[in-house]
């Protein structure tokens, strides 16, 4: 697998919370540090098997770092640790104990297609973002 020298941000690309999230994260990553990926995606894949990940029911988000994972609460906490303005006072809430944290995270994620919708198929990036993604 190719060497990656940003975090990445691996997502469900036929939600439609996470595509909403992923525009909000571009839009708020004024140094351009993330690269994004769907867990449908080839690279996506390859995550979920290099990390075994397959058995445990992952639809969430995962953050790629240091070839380590990180994952639902945890992740959306670190992402929020690197945006700009105020989001980044988010990183605060990883005080509350991890089993709290993923216990709001999930009852979110098993709700979000009915609360926000669902894509036949993944986001296609506009061609100025497509650098900030990976497919393979």
């Amino acid at each position: 697998m190719e060497t990656i020298n940003h975090p990445v941000i691996l997502f469900d690309g036929v939600c439609n919370l996470c595509n909403s999230s992923v525009q909000f994260i571009i839009k708020h990553d004024k140094k351009g540090i993330f690269r994004f990926a769907s867990l449908q995606s080839e690279f996506g894949k390859k995550i979920i098997q290099q990390f075994d990940l397959a058995n445990k029911n992952i639809d969430s988000v995962m953050l790629l770092e240091n070839n380590a994972i990180k994952l639902k609460s945890t992740a959306a906490l670190q992402i929020a640790k690197r945006l700009s303005g105020i989001y980044s006072a988010l990183y605060g809430f990883i005080i509350v104990p991890r089993f709290i944290r993923d216990s709001v995270y999930d009852f979110i994620a098993r709700n979000r297609y009915r609360w926000f919708g669902k894509q036949e198929s993944c986001m296609i990036p506009q061609p100025e973002l497509k650098k900030l993604f990976i497919e393979s």
